[in-house]
């Protein structure tokens, strides 16, 4: 295997244990309240060796995050109860006095948390933070703290490092945030490092730069790096081996190639095949694990999997399995029937879905958007006359009867004010949206009847003091449909039509998990019966086994009513699986704009072909594309730059042309819009100057 972490690094190492930098012997973990008590982690076993980059797989709930805390004593007792063993350095830490193990925290072992926002402050400096962390474990001055934080920013790739130390958290992008939280956790240089789903949610081309980051930093400084998340794809660019979790217990642990090339355990494979990827052949449906997985409330007496295994039997059932040798170079799996799993296309075949008399996508607009700009004044202090904040700066689009128009592009592109903009949530500055040939009026009932959105964070968008059944049934009593009678039995028909049993339809919405959450959404966007609903990135924060349930979901749908849906996203392959058309956003505008394969078999644009690149691949032997990796961030979009807004971060951008002359999205062939100099009618794009226009800062 080709190590992805420390070119040191030997797999057969981590069986002797005193070679081991991290040692978890029969870890259990108990969370006790006044209804139930949780068993969250059930006798994990594992070894990271020095130097190592491992991964800790598996959906939300799995028990992988709850280790890693455990490690790094942040689990409260009480109302948890904590056994087992947890060696670092040869030392104890279960147990360890609260100073000692404060000492330890920070200094031998860091850690880099899903949304860095939560974890800075936001009344104190970035470069503040940063100076706290070292000098709360090394006797250094204001000074020497300074410097080190300024050159611990400029390691993470923070651009003007001396004067951006000096800026507070909110002045960062996401991805810059980041890093600012990758510098603290490095501040003293840890030999251990744990980073909790740091590029959820994040933008391809972003993940991309953090991944590549947290290789580079672990190469350089030897230490080693415990990777947790959901997203296989990343796992298969960045791991040395692998350990799948689920239902607090190790599925299957070992190198990352042979868990990804040679999985033993059914729940692996499921994984893997829930993935929607940009290098294979479309399919109608996305494979998906059926269910979602339950909250472990007893000891554990069978296999936490069986309830949705194909190959559960009855002795599954009657014992909890234990890791067995699946393979070489300590490949393991705690699967009574590891050997019968084979090829997952088998195991876990695509479900049809049979749709009655299914509606068939047309050329009929159900929305046109004309010349439409929406700009946020700036009126904090400091600020030039009339400046604003170009969201969204002259887009023209048409949405067509029983379609899915997918809009992709980075975090600050627009695309998210594009589509509040649809429904009537915030009003156009300049241009107009067209309703079935009516202008778009935010306070008319009947078009926001009409268009329906979904958001990224079903919780938040949903009262929390409200039941289920009269969260969905709102729109319906908005829009005066029904009577209080008729609104309930739609209201059952549509929880029952989204999988979600109408029985639980008196229940409150922290009473569900993520992707049932999501679900209920649908069926509130559903209700008042709409003719298009923008999905605001409907599945980026979701396990990959909810997310080909929610994509599928979605596309059955509208195969069924003949709904349009623009589907925003920056998860490309997700896009790829449910979308006809594709509008790709930068700064603001559009810069391409085609049918589905058309974009992702021959991309035109450079920002198209530098957001495909970046997409991971499942696999760790999976060819990596060699197109330029798309650095630095958007520029400020109250100033964006002259000429094309992309030449500044573009790859083949001439000087003298590209900043300054302002590109037209036109026609190159049919139904295909590019806005570029570069592109010809013979849809070729060749670097015509070996040096590029900005620095990618």
């Amino acid at each position: 295997m080709t190590s992805h972490g420390s070119p040191a690094f030997d797999p057969a190492a981590t069986s002797a244990a005193h070679d081991a930098a991290l040692e978890i012997r029969d870890l259990r973990v108990r969370f006790t309240t006044p209804t139930r008590t949780i068993h969250a982690v059930n006798g994990v076993d594992l070894d990271v060796a020095p130097g190592e980059v491992f991964a800790l797989v598996g959906e939300s709930g799995s028990g992988k995050s709850v280790s890693m805390l455990s490690v790094m004593g942040l689990v409260e007792s009480p109302p948890a109860e904590v056994t087992g063993s947890i060696t670092f350095g040869g030392r104890q830490l279960l147990g360890l006095p609260r100073r000692e193990m404060n000492a330890i925290r920070g200094r031998d072992i860091g850690m880099v948390f899903q949304d860095p926002m939560s974890s800075l402050n936001p009344v104190h400096r970035v470069g503040r933070q940063i100076m706290e962390a070292i000098r709360l474990h090394e006797a250094v001055s204001k000074d020497e703290a300074r410097k080190r934080a300024i050159d611990l920013l400029d390691r993470v790739g923070i651009p003007s490092a001396s004067r951006r130390v000096d800026d507070y958290p909110h002045e960062f992008s996401g991805g810059m945030r980041q890093r600012v939280m990758i510098a603290i956790a490095l501040a003293c240089n840890p030999s251990l490092l744990i980073a909790d789903e740091p590029t959820t949610a994040l933008d391809v081309t972003i993940q991309r730069q953090i991944v590549t980051l947290v290789k580079d930093l672990q190469r350089d400084l030897g230490m080693s790096v415990i990777w947790i998340t959901h997203d296989l794809g990343v796992v298969a660019e960045i791991a040395d081996r692998v350990a799948v979790m689920y239902g607090g217990r190790i599925m299957e642990r070992g190198t990352a190639r042979a868990v990804y090339e040679d999985a033993t355990h059914p729940y692996t494979t499921g994984l893997l095949h829930s993935i929607p990827r940009t290098d294979n052949a479309l399919t109608e449906w996305l494979p998906e694990i059926p269910g979602t997985p339950d909250q472990i409330t007893e000891e554990p007496t069978a296999c936490p999997f069986h309830a949705r295994c194909p190959l559960t039997e009855h002795d599954c059932t009657s014992g909890v399995p234990v890791l067995e040798v699946a393979g070489p170079d300590g490949h393991e799996s705690a699967c009574l029937h590891h050997t019968s799993v084979g090829d997952g296309d088998m195991l876990w075949p695509i479900q049809d879905r049979e749709i009655p008399d299914p509606v068939l996508p047309s050329d009929d607009p159900v929305i046109e958007i004309e010349g439409l700009k929406v700009h946020f004044p700036i009126h904090r202090h400091g600020a030039k006359r009339g400046a604003a904040v170009r969201a969204v700066d002259g887009i023209d689009l048409t949405i067509r009867d029983a379609t899915t128009l997918g809009v992709v592009g980075e975090s600050g592109c627009g695309k998210s004010t594009l589509g509040r903009t649809l429904v009537g949530l915030v009003e156009p500055t300049e241009g107009r949206v067209l309703v079935h040939g009516e202008p778009l009026d935010s306070s008319s009932g009947p078009h926001r009847r009409v268009v329906q959105m979904i958001f990224q964070d079903p919780f938040s968008s949903m009262n929390p003091g409200m039941r289920v059944a009269d969260i969905v049934a709102e729109p319906m009593r908005i829009h005066g449909i029904g009577t209080p009678e008729d609104r309930l039995s739609r209201v059952r028909d549509l929880l029952a039509s989204v999988g979600i049993s109408p029985d639980v339809a008196e229940r409150y919405p922290h009473e569900f998990s993520g992707g049932q959450r999501q679900r209920i959404a649908i069926a509130r966007a559903l209700a008042a019966d709409p003719d298009v609903i923008v999905c605001d990135e409907p599945v980026s924060a979701l396990d990959v086994s909810v997310q080909a349930q929610i994509v599928n979901l979605l596309r059955e749908t509208q195969m069924a009513t003949g709904i349009s849906l623009i589907f925003i996203a920056h998860d490309l392959a997700v896009v790829r699986h449910i979308s006809h058309e594709i509008a790709v956003m930068y700064l603001g505008q559009v810069v391409e704009r085609a049918p589905r394969d058309a974009i992702y078999d021959e991309p035109l644009h450079p920002y198209t072909k530098a957001l495909l690149a970046a997409v991971p691949a499942p696999s760790p032997t999976a060819e990596r594309s060699t197109a330029p990796t798309l650095e630095g961030d958007l520029p400020d979009p109250s100033d964006p730059p002259s000429g094309c807004r992309f030449h500044t971060r573009c790859p083949v951008a001439v000087e003298g042309l590209c900043d300054t002359d302002v590109p037209e999205l036109r026609i190159v062939d049919d139904l295909r819009w590019v806005s570029c100099h570069l592109v010809e009618s013979t849809i070729e794009i060749t670097p015509p100057s070996p040096e590029p226009v900005g620095s990618g800062t």
